[in-house]
């Protein structure tokens, strides 16, 4: 499908055949680059000039607009492996796919606002579109943080992504380590008490139930995958698990992070396990730069009856946010089950997302850009 030409459709029915085209357009982390050409075709048929960066970021500087510079991203990836079946299911107005939401739904809503922004004359401020790779899981914000690594490339960031009146202005920091413990082993009966890897993991596991992280601000620990061993009959000689922690407050999450390793440290060397740690993740925490975006996000949504409160979360507006830059993540549609192979979106609620969209982009238009 090209939509470079303008044709006389209905606009939820051009949203859904651009959303077809790219759920059905597999991008698990680290292998968005399928997607990625797809998006680089896209805003090529709508004679915009896109560029793919170092790591496969799709970059575009739209021309035209006014006012302040503002980055609108929208992350290619998805939590689904390769061979996941990603086809579109279309039941009326209720359509479900792996990653139709989270976020090809962000990316044909965005594309879609390029395509027609000759419709938007004079609403719009001075747009740089990104599709960034790695904002997902393992990922670690990779995409945007290369964006960011040299120079901040606009004056207010708008990450796309999320259900609509979802507005997210302040960074949940994280910190992902998987631990890895090598013993001995042997024989259960005839090498017995040689150490266990097994129990070395076992007692750090259980040593980390006793952390107390604090409700305000608000962190979590959690220990999401265990492994190791041979056999029932066979003392561990290697076994690990995967740790996340996070939280609202970077110095909250950094008296969590020793707390946590030095627990794991302790019960490593109680049962003689020689331990490796490696970090998985770092996402960096960081509160509201200023409000100005997320009171401009939630008026926008409230004309429209949309009800909405600001809060935290882990997105790419994460990395901006630590910097010190103006930025939120701007829901755009109504759905469910995000990162479950059930998930699904309401068709109709795309071109209110757009709307809500072009409206919070028109509010933006006539702010000043920040000092320094």
């Amino acid at each position: 499908m090209s939509i470079g030409a303008r044709q006389p459709v209905d606009k939820q029915v051009e949203l859904g055949e651009l959303l077809t085209l790219i759920t059905e357009t597999p991008a698990p982390t680290f292998q968005e680059a399928e997607r990625g050409a797809l998006i680089t075709r896209l805003l090529g048929d709508m004679g915009l000039q896109p560029h793919t960066d170092e790591i496969g970021n799709v970059i575009a500087q739209v021309p035209g607009g006014e006012g302040p510079r503002v980055m609108l991203a929208a992350h290619l990836d998805t939590v689904f492996p390769l061979d996941t079946d990603v086809t579109v299911r279309k039941e009326g107005n209720k359509w479900s796919a792996p990653g139709i939401g989270d976020n090809s739904a962000s990316l044909a809503v965005l594309l879609t606002l390029l395509k027609d922004r000759g419709e938007y004359a004079g609403r719009l401020p001075r747009i740089t579109f990104v599709a960034t790779v790695g904002e997902e899981g393992a990922g670690d914000l990779r995409g945007v943080r290369h964006l960011f690594a040299r120079e901040v490339p606009c004056d207010y960031f708008i990450a796309v992504d999320g259900h609509l009146g979802s507005v997210v202005d302040a960074a949940v920091g994280s910190k992902r380590f998987e631990f890895r413990l090598g013993a001995t082993g042997g024989h259960s009966w005839g090498d017995f008490p040689s150490p266990s890897a097994v129990h070395g993991a076992a007692a750090a596991v259980a040593s980390l139930l006793d952390l107390n992280p604090p409700r305000t601000p608000r962190s979590t620990f959690n220990v999401g995958q265990v492994w190791g061993g041979t056999g029932v009959n066979a003392i561990a000689q290697s076994a690990g698990f995967n740790l996340d922690l996070r939280s609202e407050d970077p110095k909250t999450l950094d008296s969590l992070e020793r707390e946590a390793l030095e627990r794991v440290r302790r019960s490593a060397s109680r049962f003689g396990c020689e331990l490796e740690i490696v970090k998985l993740g770092d996402r960096p925490a960081a509160a509201p730069v200023n409000r100005t975006l997320s009171r401009l996000a939630l008026a926008t949504l409230a004309e429209k009856g949309v009800n909405a409160t600001a809060r935290a979360s882990s997105t790419d507006a994460n990395i901006p946010l630590s910097l010190d830059v103006p930025a939120i993540s701007f829901g755009v549609y109504h759905g469910w089950d995000a990162h479950r192979l059930s998930e699904g979106l309401y068709l109709d609620s795309l071109p209110l997302g757009l709307e809500l969209l072009v409206n919070l982009l028109g509010r933006v238009r006539v702010l000043e850009e920040p000092a320094g």
